[in-house]
């Protein structure tokens, strides 16, 4: 058998599939990978990258995520994102005194990544969402609104900032309500970027806290779907009347 010489060194082989490893954003935590789940059935990848937030978070494999999210808080909004690990990769943080509803996703290390906020005196319960902490006009990603002014099941369109005519939503969302289920479909295709549901478990039951399941596809922006599902949320609780 082969004995390496002593001081020499075996060159570095590259994991199977070449992935270049996470950079942290600057003021972050250090390079994290999200567990790798099975890959997405054929036919189901996006052809181009969907990059929203950041394209540190869009990666070639599909991503499992769990929202935590106790039901009654001081500041209405607040909840974690974990990895299957467990470990909290997103937290979403509520504002206690403002003039309308607003809440910013951080990082791990609590580096602002997008601001939420409610478009006041509109009719199809608007959100718009900007980069980093900003609310500043030149920093919006995108927007979401109800398809519609009455509604059985909910049904949002969200728009990228690139798309001022808004005559074709980029990414559409439609769920249940009553089941706390919702599917995201890129533009008006039937192409699904990602799915969330709840969970039913004994920490829902007895402790107050929701928790909810969520599978990002390959190549789509995690934390883009996040932000998404953070404003579905707080729709859901205008219907509710818990805001």
């Amino acid at each position: 058998m082969y004995q390496q010489p002593p001081g020499e060194m075996v060159p570095y082989q590259q994991p199977p599939g070449g992935m270049v490893p996470y950079q942290q954003p600057p003021g972050g935590m250090a390079p994290y990978y999200p567990p790798q789940p099975p890959p997405t059935p054929t036919g189901m990848l996006p052809s181009n990258p969907i990059v929203v937030i950041a394209p540190h978070f869009c990666i070639p494999y599909p991503v499992d995520l769990t929202i935590a999210k106790k039901r009654l808080t001081i500041s209405e909004g607040n909840f974690g994102v974990y990895d299957i690990n467990g470990n909290n990769i997103f937290k979403v943080q509520g504002t206690l005194v403002s003039i309308r509803d607003r809440r910013v996703l951080v990082d791990a290390a609590g580096v602002p990544l997008a601001t939420l906020q409610q478009k006041i005196l509109t009719c199809h319960r608007r959100w718009q969402v900007y980069r980093g902490d900003s609310s500043d006009s030149k920093d919006l990603l995108f927007s979401v609104k109800k398809s519609s002014l009455l509604q059985i099941k909910t049904s949002l369109h969200v728009f990228l900032a690139s798309n001022t005519a808004e005559e074709v939503c980029d990414f559409k969302i439609k769920g249940s309500y009553y089941a706390h289920s919702c599917v995201i479909y890129h533009g008006n295709s039937n192409n699904i970027v990602a799915r969330m549901h709840m969970e039913h478990t004994v920490q829902s039951m007895f402790l107050g806290k929701d928790t909810y399941s969520i599978t990002v596809y390959a190549n789509v922006d995690y934390a883009f779907v996040v932000a998404l599902c953070a404003v579905l949320n707080e729709i859901n609780m205008d219907r509710s009347g818990e805001d």
